[in-house]
């Protein structure tokens, strides 16, 4: 039995960081093995640039991601859904319908960290590989790897 659901959805905040990262890593890593969707309880007008930074260094370009509104997501339409906030875990605990798998995973936030830009950079690199080895753990090893 694979461990891919046929469609996951990412949730966070503001959906200007940890879940298009997420998203973002999961289409990277898996191609397209599953449908994978990110969203914001109350989303941002774009993208944080320090998050677009860090993804482009692996080859994924965040910087066209347009933050979607979790109100308009159908959660019954995914097999999957990741919230990667406390206060996402809450609302989606809350609406998610009966049958729909829900995970949280509580990555660290790295719009957190205070300091020079460097420091900050490498806040949001760690959020990523946290973001990556979550995503491995979950799904197994990306077909590129086997």
């Amino acid at each position: 039995m694979s461990r891919w659901p046929a469609s996951v959805l990412f949730v966070c905040n503001l959906n200007r960081v940890r879940s298009p990262m997420a998203a973002g890593l999961t289409c990277k890593l898996y191609g397209e093995a599953m449908q994978v969707k990110s969203c914001g309880l109350e989303p941002s007008e774009d993208v944080d640039p320090m998050a677009g930074v860090i993804m482009q260094e692996i080859g994924v370009d965040l910087f066209a991601h347009r933050p979607a509104d979790f109100a308009d997501e159908r959660l019954e339409a995914f097999g999957l859904i990741v919230t990667l906030s406390p206060e996402a875990a809450a609302v989606v605990a809350a609406r998610a319908p009966a049958g729909v798998e829900i995970e949280h995973w509580p990555v660290t936030d790295p719009t957190l960290e205070d300091g020079p830009r460097d420091m900050r950079l490498d806040a949001y690199r760690r959020a990523r590989r946290e973001l990556e080895t979550r995503i491995v753990e979950r799904f197994g090893p990306p077909p590129e790897w086997e």
